[in-house]
């Protein structure tokens, strides 16, 4: 499964370990807190291994990503998804 990982850290002091997280999988970055990631998992068992890096005021959303998509950024990107959307 594809999804989208996307989260805000709201009045951060230290920064958590989420991209550390993200790289637990094949990924691709496609904005500052953006992750597009590939994944055997459901969506909700993918917001609980995040979860533990984010703090109450913050916020984390993983969304089913499938074709059709379009987008515009760097080409590993474009290549890392259209590899496995088509």
């Amino acid at each position: 499964m594809i999804y989208v990982v996307t989260y805000d850290l709201n009045r951060e002091s230290v920064r958590p370990n989420i991209v550390g997280e993200v790289k637990k999988t094949s990924w691709a970055k496609l904005s500052e807190s953006s992750y597009g990631i590939e994944t055997d998992e459901t969506a909700a068992q993918v917001l609980v291994r995040f979860r533990k890096h984010l703090d109450s005021n913050d916020h984390c959303f993983v969304i089913t990503l499938k074709a059709p998509w379009d987008g515009w950024g760097p080409k590993d990107v474009i290549d890392w998804l259209s590899k496995r959307l088509g």
